[in-house]
């Protein structure tokens, strides 16, 4: 809501309304007591920030895309996206971390090897993140739009190579 309450509803097996219990919810049900900044729910597990910048995740972990406990004592989170299995965020200090399953390359640490504690890609600046079921897009601080993981063509880079690290996508800033 526009004061900063967040509700969920939905399909919740694996917890991911994160209210407690995993029995699916038809009306909104408030999680907890917080003001929330951003958002990001996907299949399985979910993301908030809250008005400190502490986030928050529950839900499925099974491919370490909630992390780890080291999360929730950082406060400089501005910026969530949520993938299929794998989780995207920008700090504070416009640094961008990614985390989760990444058989397909889409955490963008030039590895296949899922991470279940967030791991800095690059040491560029960025500001926007959007988490795909596979793949994940980024833009840099200076306008620049990159995509990496999974490649059927959504990359958007004119082939069809699946990428495990960011590739630049076009010679202009977006």
């Amino acid at each position: 809501r526009s004061g900063g309450t967040l509700f969920t509803w939905g399909y919740n097996l694996q917890g991911q309304l994160g209210d407690g219990t995993t029995a699916d919810k038809s009306s909104p049900v408030q999680i907890g007591s917080s003001s929330w900044t951003a958002v990001s729910g996907g299949g399985t597990h979910t993301v908030a920030i809250n008005n400190i910048g502490y986030l928050f995740t529950w839900g499925l972990g099974s491919a370490g895309q909630i992390g780890n406990e080291s999360l929730t004592n950082l406060s400089s989170w501005t910026v969530v996206s949520v993938g299929g299995y794998h989780t995207a965020a920008i700090r504070s200090d416009n640094l961008l971390f990614t985390w989760g399953r990444n058989t397909q390359g889409q955490l963008g640490d030039s590895t296949i090897v899922g991470k279940s504690s967030p791991v800095q890609i690059g040491s560029s600046s960025w500001t926007a993140v959007a988490a795909g079921g596979t793949h994940t897009a980024a833009i840099r601080s200076d306008g620049y739009l990159f995509t990496w993981g999974v490649n059927a063509g959504q990359l958007g880079d004119g082939t069809t190579t699946s990428r495990s690290s960011p590739v630049q996508i076009g010679s202009s800033s977006w």
